[in-house]
C-alpha cells in the first residue's frame, strides 16, 4: 500500500511579482511617485521597522493569487526594511499596510480607481491619498471604524500616521516633513547639496585666508619686537 504525501495548498500558488502593468504612464506620474517615495524613505531612513515601497505587489490572503494590487506607493509601519519581490501579508505578521499614495494620470479610468478604493478599504488601509498632478487636486480619506471617510478639509491636513503636511496652491502641490523641510526631488536635493558643499568650502578657504592673514601679522610684529604671546 503506497502512502502519498501532503503537499502544502500554498506549496502549488505562485505570487507572481509583476502584473503587466506600467509602473507610470508618463513622466509627469513617474516623478511623483519617485518624489514621494524617496522623500518617506529618507523621512523614516533611521527607523528599521518602516518599510516604503513602489509598485510593489500586496497579496493579503494566503492561498489566493488573485486577490492583489500594486500601490504606486505604500508604507507599513512595524515592518522592517529590506527587498521584497511582493508584499505578501501573511509572512509579515499579516499586518496590511497603513498608508497608500496613489497618482493619476489620464489613462487611469474611474472603474479602476473605484475598484482599488474598495480593496484599500476592505484590506485595512488607514490612510489614503489620490493626487492628480494635473489637474493639482489632492483628495484623501481616513479610517474610521470599517470605512475609509473622506477628509473634508485636505489644506494643511496632516498624516497621523507619517506627520507629513500636504498644502496646495495654484501650481502645484507641497508636502513638508514634521521637521518644516519640504519634499524635495532627487535634481533639488543634488544642488542642495552642492550648495552646502560650496558653503563649507567657501567657510573653510574663509578660514585658511584668516589663519594665513594672522601669521602674516604676527611676523611683522615680531620684527617690531613684538610677541602676540607674551601680550
Amino acid at each position: 500500500m503506497t502512502q502519498s504525501l501532503s503537499v502544502p495548498l500554498d506549496a502549488t500558488i505562485i505570487y507572481p511579482e509583476k502584473d503587466g502593468k506600467p509602473m507610470s504612464d508618463n513622466t509627469k506620474q513617474f516623478r511623483w511617485i519617485v518624489v514621494i517615495k524617496e522623500n518617506l524613505e529618507l523621512l523614516f531612513a533611521d527607523n528599521p521597522n518602516i518599510f516604503v515601497a513602489g509598485d510593489l505587489l500586496w497579496y493579503p490572503r494566503q492561498g489566493d493569487n488573485k486577490i492583489r494590487q500594486a500601490p504606486d506607493i505604500m508604507i507599513v509601519i512595524g515592518r522592517p526594511k529590506g527587498d521584497r519581490g511582493s508584499y505578501r501579508q501573511w509572512e509579515e505578521n499579516n499586518m496590511a499596510p497603513q498608508v497608500v499614495f496613489e497618482i493619476l494620470s489620464p489613462g487611469n479610468r474611474l472603474l479602476e480607481m473605484a475598484k482599488k478604493f474598495k480593496f484599500y478599504e476592505h484590506h485595512g488601509i488607514e490612510e489614503y491619498y489620490l493626487y492628480d498632478p494635473d489637474k493639482i487636486d489632492l483628495q484623501g480619506w481616513l479610517r474610521q471604524e470599517n470605512e475609509l471617510t473622506v477628509i473634508e478639509d485636505i489644506e494643511n491636513w496632516v498624516s497621523p500616521r507619517l506627520g507629513i503636511k500636504f498644502e496646495l496652491n495654484a501650481e502645484t502641490l507641497a508636502i513638508f516633513r514634521p521637521d518644516g523641510d519640504k519634499f524635495l526631488t532627487f535634481v533639488e536635493l543634488g544642488k542642495l547639496k552642492e550648495q552646502e558643499t560650496k558653503r563649507a568650502d567657501d567657510l573653510q578657504q574663509q578660514l585658511q585666508q584668516e589663519k594665513e592673514q594672522r601669521r602674516m601679522l604676527e611676523e611683522k610684529l615680531k620684527e617690531l619686537g613684538i610677541d602676540l604671546n607674551n601680550l
